[in-house]
């Protein structure tokens, strides 16, 4: 026995191998197929002319097919659906020939029970030793949550894309509306002036915030005129609603007593009890009183912390009314406010305008424009009446650009120019 035994040792060296290299062969090779046939991908050769020559256990399990259906039965693009049989003649086999090897294609496969199954394919031509091309070995990976990921990107993409624009037309719908309420906070138009001319404008700083500025011209009676012009402190809807309550109150006071430093005691009283102990809020303002009399214009004002109204005479010399001491308005429970008085004559023009006109910036310093740059831009100008002088002003503050970050309102009023001796006359002989 032990003969035999150091035998056998000998003879498996004779045939060159031992029992576990012989063990470990056979276990290789099934392994390799193995791997093959259960690999996470699917495999499948051609010949030349597609005709599957092989294919994986995978790739039929994938498609719900049977080996003796598919080997020599059927071409690789029998597999594909309509648009991926249509994709691979145009683009995917052209590619093919030319490289060699194409990779990384999404097409998509039918299975048995005609579901669409997405892949990704990658493909390259064998060759012979004298590189004669033999068969087609094809690679195709389960693109099925690859698919899903890119479906709910798009989904994704596509819910942004609907967000976006129903923001976008919820932005143009604020700002109409916040357009329809500022226009309410403001005359359309100013009234018609006997005996005067009046011209107003609004520079709105941001579309999408409500501006606190305004300002009015309406009748009192007895050949009387209210004006006034003024800047709420902040914007936006609570600055809008402090607006529409000052420019109310300032109305409602004119016609009880006309007195400018009555009316702005009022509004200081309705202010501070209205928003002292929630928010406080507060405004300048200027407020005033026209009466036209034989060629001129008495004019009667008070101010509220607002800067000094500019007067161009019809000689072009031009000066500010001074109104020192004047409060904020609505700050304290009891303000003082400091009247004014002047007369217009034929050519001269009473300005009122709000600081976003004086504290723009400008040059490369942004320095602030200031009161004396103002009074020298207005000495410049023809002294051609309210509307001439705005338009140079509203042509001013477009020239700011970005300099320009407040609103800005301006009123003018003014007594209109006498006419030339001679024109009148030939007025009086036309009519």
């Amino acid at each position: 026995m032990t003969g035999r035994t150091d035998q056998a040792p000998d003879e498996e060296q004779d045939q060159g191998l031992s029992a576990p290299d012989t063990a470990f062969t056979a276990l290789l090779e099934d392994s390799v197929e193995d791997l093959y046939e259960q690999a996470p991908c699917g495999y499948l050769s051609t010949l030349m002319d597609g005709t599957i020559a092989k294919i994986n256990t995978t790739l039929l399990e994938w498609l719900g097919l049977s080996r003796r259906d598919v080997a020599g039965r059927m071409r690789f693009t029998d597999l594909l659906t309509v648009g991926g049989k249509l994709y691979h003649e145009t683009h995917f086999a052209p590619l093919l020939q030319m490289n060699g090897e194409v990779g990384g294609i999404a097409l998509d496969i039918k299975t048995a029970d005609g579901q669409r199954m997405p892949v990704l394919v990658t493909s390259k031509v064998k060759t012979s030793h004298n590189g004669e091309p033999m068969l087609v070995r094809t690679t195709i990976f389960d693109a099925r949550d690859r698919r899903a990921y890119e479906t709910e990107l798009l989904r994704a993409r596509r819910t942004a894309e609907e967000a976006r624009r129903q923001a976008e037309a919820d932005r143009e719908r604020l700002q109409e509306a916040l357009a329809v309420l500022q226009r309410s906070l403001l005359p359309a138009e100013l009234p018609t002036v006997p005996g005067l001319e009046a011209s107003s404008y609004y520079h709105t700083a941001s579309p999408d915030l409500l501006g606190g500025d305004f300002y009015d011209l309406f009748p009192l009676g007895a050949d009387r005129w209210a004006f006034f012009l003024g800047d709420v402190c902040g914007k936006g809807p609570q600055a809008a609603a402090v607006t529409s309550l000052t420019r109310y109150t300032l109305r409602a006071a004119a016609l009880h007593d006309p007195d400018p430093v009555t009316v702005l005691t009022t509004l200081n009283t309705v202010l501070h009890e209205r928003y002292q102990s929630i928010d406080p809020r507060y405004c300048t303002a200027i407020f005033g009183v026209l009466q036209p009399g034989n060629g001129h214009a008495s004019v009667h004002m008070a101010s509220g912390g607002h800067p000094s109204a500019l007067i161009q005479r019809a000689d072009n010399t031009t000066h500010y009314l001074p109104t020192p001491g004047g409060m904020l308005i609505g700050v304290l429970p009891q303000a003082r406010f400091t009247a004014a008085h002047t007369q217009l004559f034929p050519g001269d023009t009473l300005l009122l305008y709000t600081d976003g006109l004086t504290e723009a910036r400008t040059g490369p310093e942004r320095k602030l424009y200031g009161e004396d740059a103002l009074r020298a831009f207005v000495a410049e100008q023809p002294g051609s009446g309210p509307q001439a002088l705005v338009t140079a002003l509203s042509g001013l503050l477009a020239g700011f650009g970005d300099g320009l970050d407040d609103d800005t309102a301006l009123l003018a009023l003014g007594v209109p120019a006498a006419l030339p001796a001679s024109l009148s006359e030939d007025l009086i002989c036309a009519g």
